[in-house]
C-alpha cells in the first residue's frame, strides 16, 4: 500500500496529494499531477513517495521540503515555482493506496478526524506548522515528541540508511582523496 497516491475522478489523472486539506479550507486539497513531469523529476518524486520516509510522513510536502531532485532543486519549491501544485477539492480526487482499492480524498479525512477525534477543519496545517514558516531544521530534529521509542528506532534506522545512500552519490561524484601512508624507513 502506498500513500499519497491517487487520481482524479473526472479524468483519471495520476497525482500525489501534497496536503490533505489546507488552511481555512478544508474542503481543498494540494496536489500534484505526475503526467507532465519530465521523467527524471517523475522518477525522483516517486522514489520519495516510495521511501520508507515519503511512506512515514503525514503530509507529503513534509519530505518534499526537505529533499533535492537529483538536479539540486529543493522539490517542494520547484514544483511551487513551476506551477505544479493545484488546489482542487477533496471530493474530486480518488487515494488509491493500491490498483484495486480507492476511497475519496475527503471520505478519508472524515474517518482520519474521526480517529484523531478532531474536526476535518483541524486536520489542516496550521500556520504554525507550515513547513514555509519552520525554521531550518535537520530530519534528526523532525522527531516528534509523541513517537514511541519503536517509530524512533524506525525514523533513526530510515535516516542512517538516507545518510548512507547519500554518502554513497557523493562518493561517486567526488571520490575521497585517499590518504598517503607515510613509510619510514629503518636506519635513518
Amino acid at each position: 500500500m502506498l500513500k499519497h497516491v491517487g487520481k482524479m475522478k473526472n479524468n483519471g489523472a495520476k497525482i500525489l496529494v501534497v496536503y490533505r486539506t489546507i488552511p481555512g479550507d478544508h474542503t481543498s486539497s494540494l496536489v500534484v499531477g505526475t503526467g507532465n513531469l519530465g521523467s527524471d523529476y517523475h522518477d525522483d518524486l516517486m522514489s520519495l513517495v516510495q521511501s520508507p520516509e515519503g511512506q512515514q510522513a503525514n503530509e507529503l510536502a513534509e519530505v518534499l521540503a526537505v529533499r533535492n531532485f537529483r538536479d539540486g532543486s529543493n522539490m517542494l519549491q520547484w514544483l511551487h515555482s513551476r506551477g505544479h501544485l493545484k488546489k482542487v477539492p477533496t471530493n474530486g480526487v480518488l487515494v488509491t493506496p493500491t490498483p484495486q482499492s480507492s476511497i475519496s480524498l475527503d471520505e478519508l479525512n472524515l474517518e482520519m478526524a474521526k480517529i484523531k477525534g478532531v474536526s476535518v477543519e483541524e486536520l489542516a496545517v496550521t500556520d504554525e506548522s507550515t513547513l514555509s514558516n519552520k525554521k531550518e531544521t535537520t530530519p534528526a530534529t523532525e522527531v516528534k515528541k509523541d513517537m514511541t521509542p519503536a517509530e524512533m528506532r524506525s525514523k533513526a534506522d530510515s535516516l542512517f540508511k538516507e545518510a548512507q545512500a547519500l554518502r554513497k552519490q557523493a562518493d561517486e561524484l567526488d571520490p575521497p582523496k585517499k590518504k598517503a601512508k607515510k613509510v619510514v624507513v629503518e636506519g635513518e
